[in-house]
C-alpha cells in the first residue's frame, strides 16, 4: 500500500467477516456494513490525528480539515444505522504517517482508494435499501480519492473504472499499513 511508504504490519484485524458467501440479507448487510466501519474508523483516526498534529499545510491541511469532518459523518452514520450491533473502534498508530507531508499523501491515497474498492467489493451483496446508504458514502470516498491524487499531482481518476477488492484483498492492505492494533 501506498509504494512502501508505509511501514509493514504483520497486524490481523481480528473479526473480518467472510463477505458475500450468500445472498443479501439484514444479517449480511450487519456484516458488511461492520466492515466499512472498521475501515470508516481507520480513517476517521486518520484524520483527526493529522489535523491535531499540525504538521500539514496549505492545501493539504485544508484537505485534511474539510476530510476528517467527512470521516467522522460516516462513523456516525455507519454506528446510526447499525444501532447497538456497531463494533467498537480499535486502537489504532499511524506512526509519522499523519505529521510527514509526503507519507500522509501515499497513505491518504492508499486508504482512500482501499475504501472505494472495498465499497463496490460488496455493494452486489447489499440489500438494495442498504446499498442506498452505503452508495451515499462511496460517493464521497471517491470525492477524496480525487482531491489528493490531485494535491499529489497525479491523474485524479486514472481509469474509467475502479476494480472492486474482495474483503481479504482489503485485510490485507490494511494489516499492510500496520494501523490497526
Amino acid at each position: 500500500m501506498a509504494g512502501g511508504a508505509l511501514a509493514a504490519g504483520g497486524v490481523v484485524v481480528a473479526g473480518f467477516p467472510r463477505l458475500a458467501v450468500s445472498a443479501p440479507s439484514a444479517a449480511q448487510d450487519q456484516k458488511i456494513l461492520n466492515f466499512a466501519l472498521l475501515l470508516e474508523y481507520i480513517e476517521a483516526g486518520f484524520y483527526a490525528e493529522a489535523f491535531a498534529k499540525r504538521k500539514l499545510s496549505g492545501k493539504l491541511l485544508e484537505y485534511v480539515s474539510v476530510v476528517r469532518g467527512h470521516e467522522r459523518a460516516h462513523v456516525a452514520f455507519l454506528k446510526s444505522a447499525l444501532g447497538k450491533n456497531a463494533r467498537k473502534k480499535p486502537v489504532l498508530d499511524f506512526g509519522d504517517t499523519t505529521s510527514d507531508p509526503q507519507k500522509f499523501t501515499a497513505a491518504a491515497i492508499a486508504l482512500e482508494e482501499t475504501m472505494i474498492a472495498a465499497y463496490n467489493g460488496q455493494a452486489a451483496n447489499l440489500t438494495k435499501p442498504t446499498l442506498v446508504l452505503a452508495a451515499k458514502i462511496v460517493s464521497v470516498e471517491a470525492r477524496h480519492a480525487g482531491w489528493i491524487r490531485a494535491l499529489a499531482g497525479e491523474n485524479p481518476a486514472p481509469s474509467a473504472t475502479d476494480r472492486p477488492k474482495k474483503p481479504a484483498e482489503v485485510q490485507a492492505a490494511i494489516n499492510h499499513t500496520g494501523f490497526v492494533h
